[in-house]
Parts: structure tokens; sequence; C-alpha cells
């Protein structure tokens, strides 16, 4: 799927806010969690998660983000980019 049809997808599955993202290489993300329901569309790159959470995302993945649980991530060295849901605007 291109990034319209992922976007798409995204508002169709009830995310009041989805938004393209992208990352530099090696970007931490310290340890948070989500209030509401966070779904991530790796349209290239990686990224890790770590912590309570442990997935290693690339190009290509779909990952919903369990809602309350504490995470760490680590971007890859060539970046990462993204088109993400968010049930609650702001709660990424």
């Amino acid at each position: 799927m291109n990034k319209e049809e992922l976007k798409s997808k995204l508002v169709s599955e009830g995310f009041s806010n989805v938004y393209e993202w992208k990352d530099d290489p090696e970007t931490k993300y310290e340890s948070h969690s989500h209030k509401g329901r966070v779904t991530l569309f790796i349209v290239s790159g990686s990224v890790t998660f770590y912590g309570n959470i442990n997935k290693v995302l690339s190009s290509g993945d779909c990952f919903e983000v369990p809602v309350g649980v504490e995470h760490s991530a680590i971007v890859g060295p060539e970046g990462c980019e993204y088109v993400v849901g968010e049930e609650i605007d702001g709660d990424s």
C-alpha cells in the first residue's frame, strides 16, 4: 500500500489523528506509554522497541502499540519513516 492508502486504512479503523512521521537515524525515545491506541506502519527504515515491548520493525511492518505498556525505542541507522494512527491526538 502507498502512504495515502495506509492513511485511509487507519481512518477507516477509527483513528482520529493520522499522519506521516520521519525519524533521523539513531533517534531515541525514552521510556513512555500511550493512553490510547497507536498503530504504526513502517514505510522505510527500522525501529527497535525495548523494555516491556521487545520488537524490531522494518519496512512493510504494521504494529499496534499496546495501550498503557511502558516501552522505549531506538531508530535504525537508516532512519525510519512511518504512517501513524493515534486514537488520542498527541499520544505519541
